[in-house]
């Protein structure tokens, strides 16, 4: 049984709150657009970390991260691409990896939008764990929590941090 934090664009913002929530988490998953090193690194000092790079991500992080991270967690296979779209509107650059070969549990991020679906079509579990950055348009900072048991999902949480307009003063 592994107990996972999921978080996705940060865009270089550090918040502590990361690692409080992730505390009781064996890994965190990042969904791309780490957008510091120093991010990333604080992450993965803390809890082993799982990631892929963003379109927002420098050539650092791209040496870090590739664009696509496949790996099995227990009994479960696990795609994570940051720009992968979502059920009935998937991505083109990621359409191929999911129809010929589809995974469980597919993560993306870069809508800034936190979602939770599950695609009859692919038999998979998708997730979006919003942003937990400042930078963008999103209303709420947001992550996830979730426990992986074999081939069994339980335990999805969703974190909200705070809005990330009044923490920028607006």
């Amino acid at each position: 049984m592994k107990r996972i934090g999921l978080i996705s664009d940060t865009h270089g913002y550090w918040d502590d709150k990361y690692l409080h929530y992730f505390e009781q988490c064996d890994e965190i998953w990042h969904a791309g657009d780490i957008g510091s090193v120093e991010v990333a690194e604080r992450l993965a000092a803390f809890r082993p970390l799982r990631a892929v790079c963003g379109n927002c991500d420098g050539g650092d992080l791209r040496l870090m991260y590739r664009e696509l991270n496949r790996f099995k967690c227990e009994d479960v296979d696990v795609l994570i691409k940051h720009i992968g779209g979502y059920p009935g509107n998937y991505d083109a650059s990621v359409c191929g990896t999911l129809f010929a070969n589809p995974p469980q549990l597919f993560i993306a991020g870069h809508s800034h939008i936190l979602k939770v679906k599950y695609d009859k079509t692919l038999n998979l579990l998708h997730l979006n764990p919003g942003a937990a950055g400042l930078q963008g348009w999103h209303k709420e900072r947001t992550l996830m929590r979730l426990t992986i048991d074999g081939s069994a999902f339980k335990d999805l949480e969703v974190i909200t941090l705070a809005d990330p307009r009044k923490e920028n003063g607006l």
